[in-house]
C-alpha cells in the first residue's frame, strides 16, 4: 500500500517537472500581442479547457468531474479516493489591423497542467502550473516626419520583444460539511521579459542605436477561495463562490543597455541594472477578488456567473522603466482590470449506456473584459463567446474537453491595433480510484 502511494506521488513530482521544463521550451512566444509591450505582459486566462468552454467561469464551479483550478475551494467536490489530472494545449490564431495595415499570427503552447487527490477526509490537495502572462510583440515602421528625414536621412525603428511569466502553485481545500468548503493557495510567480527598441539610420557612418531592457522577475503570492452551495431540492442547487488573491512585491532585476553599434565604434553609451527587492513596492503585482454564482439544475444544466476586479492603478507599472516603455509611441497607464464571464453547460443524460452523444457535455458562455492598462488615454476591452464539449473517454470520468474561443481586443481607432482571435484549447481530464484496500478471496 505505502509502496503504490510511494510511486504515484513520485509520478506527481515527475509530471510537475515535466510540465515546468515543457513550459521551458514550448515555443517563440507563449502568446503574440503588440499590448505585451506594456507592463509584465498579457496576463493569461487561468482555467483549463472546462473552464475556456464555458466563458472562463468557476469561481463558483463544483463538480466532481472536473478540476477546477479557479478556487481552491473547488478541490474539495470530489469522489473521496479519486485522483484527477488536467493537460490542456492552446492554439491561438490572430489577425491584427492598425489602419489599412494587417497581419497574422499562430502559436501553439502548452496552457496548463494540475493534478489533485484527498490527503485525509475532507481535506484535498492540489497543484500545477500555467502562464501567468506573457511578452510577445514585432514592431516596425519608418520614419515619416520630413524635417527629422532631412536630418539624419531615413530610419527604420524595429522593436520587438520575447517572454513570459509562469505561475507555479500549490493549494489545499477543507470541506466543513457537505455544503461549505474553504481553500488556500501558494503561487510563486518566475521567468523572464525581454524588450528590445532598434533604430537603423540610412546614412552612412552613422550607427544603429539599440536600447534593450532584460527581466529576471519572480514574486511570492497567494489565494484564498469559499465556497458554499444550498439544496433547492431534488439534486438541484444554488452555488456561491469567493476568491481573493494577494497583491504581492514583484522581485528580481531589470538591466538595461544602451548602444550604439555600426561602422563607427561600437559603444555602449549608458548600462545599468536595478535590483527590485532594493526598493520594495516599487512594483508589484495587483491582488484581485472574484465572485461568483451557480445554479445546478438536477445534474442536467448548468449556469454560471463570474466577476472579477484588480486595482493594478498603484502597482508602479507605467513609472518603472522596462514595464512603463519610455519608448513606446504612444503613452501607456496602468488602471483598473475587470470581467464578466458567464457559462452555461448541458448534458442530456450522463448516464446513459445506449446513446454515447446523450454522455457528451455541451458548452457555451460569453466574455467582456477591460483590460488592467489604457494605451493613450484610450481603454482596451476584449469580449467574445465560447463553445465546446468533454466527450467522455473509458470508464469513470475520463474525458477529452475542446473548447473555441472567438473573441476581439482592441480598436482601429487613435491608431490602435485591432486583435480578432480564434482560440482552440484541448484538454485531458483524467480520472483514477486511489488508496483501495484490495481484498483477495
Amino acid at each position: 500500500m505505502l509502496k503504490r502511494i510511494f510511486s504515484r506521488a513520485f509520478l506527481l513530482a515527475v509530471l510537475v517537472s515535466a510540465g515546468s521544463a515543457a513550459y521551458a521550451q514550448s515555443g517563440e512566444y507563449l502568446s503574440f500581442t503588440p499590448y505585451s509591450i506594456f507592463g509584465v505582459g498579457d496576463l493569461a486566462q487561468q482555467g483549463s479547457a472546462y473552464n475556456r468552454s464555458m466563458g472562463g467561469v468557476g469561481v463558483a464551479s463544483r463538480n466532481v468531474r472536473y478540476l477546477n483550478s479557479l478556487n481552491p475551494a473547488a478541490v474539495t467536490a470530489r469522489d473521496s479516493l479519486s485522483f484527477l489530472l488536467d493537460f490542456s494545449v492552446v492554439n491561438n490564431n490572430t489577425i491584427y489591423r492598425q489602419g489599412s495595415g494587417s497581419s497574422a499570427k499562430n502559436i501553439t503552447n502548452l496552457g496548463s497542467m494540475a493534478v489533485s487527490f484527498p490527503i485525509w477526509r475532507s481535506l484535498s490537495f492540489m497543484m500545477g502550473i500555467s502562464p501567468y502572462s506573457s511578452c510577445g510583440y514585432v514592431y516596425s515602421a519608418k520614419e515619416t516626419d520630413p524635417a527629422v528625414i532631412a536630418a539624419n536621412g531615413n530610419i527604420t525603428y524595429y522593436d520587438y520583444g520575447q517572454g513570459g511569466l509562469y505561475r507555479l502553485y500549490g493549494g489545499v481545500g477543507y470541506a466543513f460539511t457537505k455544503s461549505l468548503s474553504v481553500g488556500a493557495e501558494a503561487d510563486y510567480i518566475f521567468g523572464n521579459n525581454g524588450k528590445y527598441f532598434t533604430e537603423t539610420f540610412s546614412q552612412s557612418g552613422v550607427n544603429t542605436v539599440k536600447d534593450s531592457y532584460t527581466m529576471n522577475l519572480h514574486a511570492f503570492t497567494g489565494k484564498f477561495g469559499v465556497q458554499y452551495e444550498y439544496k433547492l431540492g431534488g439534486k438541484s442547487k444554488l452555488g456561491f463562490g469567493a476568491t481573493y488573491s494577494l497583491a504581492t512585491n514583484l522581485n528580481g532585476f531589470v538591466d538595461y543597455s544602451h548602444q550604439s553599434v555600426g561602422s563607427v565604434e561600437s559603444v555602449t553609451v549608458t548600462s545599468w541594472s536595478d535590483t527590485l527587492s532594493n526598493n520594495p513596492g516599487r512594483v508589484r503585482l495587483a491582488g484581485e477578488l472574484a465572485l461568483g454564482v451557480s445554479l445546478n439544475l438536477e445534474e442536467r444544466l448548468r449556469l454560471e456567473l463570474d466577476y472579477a476586479r484588480s486595482d493594478w492603478s498603484k502597482t508602479g507599472m507605467d513609472k518603472v522603466e522596462g514595464f512603463a516603455c519610455p519608448n513606446s509611441a504612444l503613452p501607456f497607464s496602468a488602471g483598473v482590470r475587470s470581467s464578466w464571464r458567464a457559462g452555461a453547460e448541458f448534458t442530456p443524460d450522463r448516464y446513459n449506456v445506449r446513446y454515447y452523444t446523450r454522455r457528451i457535455s455541451y458548452r457555451a458562455g460569453a466574455f467582456y473584459n477591460n483590460e488592467y492598462y489604457k494605451v493613450g488615454g484610450s481603454e482596451i476591452n476584449s469580449f467574445g463567446i465560447t463553445l465546446g464539449a468533454t466527450l467522455p473517454v473509458f470508464r469513470w470520468y475520463n474525458g477529452l474537453s475542446v473548447a473555441l474561443e472567438l473573441g476581439q481586443r482592441g480598436t482601429t481607432d487613435s491608431a490602435l491595433v485591432r486583435e480578432r482571435y480564434a482560440r482552440i484549447s484541448v484538454g485531458l481530464n483524467l480520472h483514477d480510484i486511489w488508496f483501495q484496500k484490495r481484498r483477495y478471496e
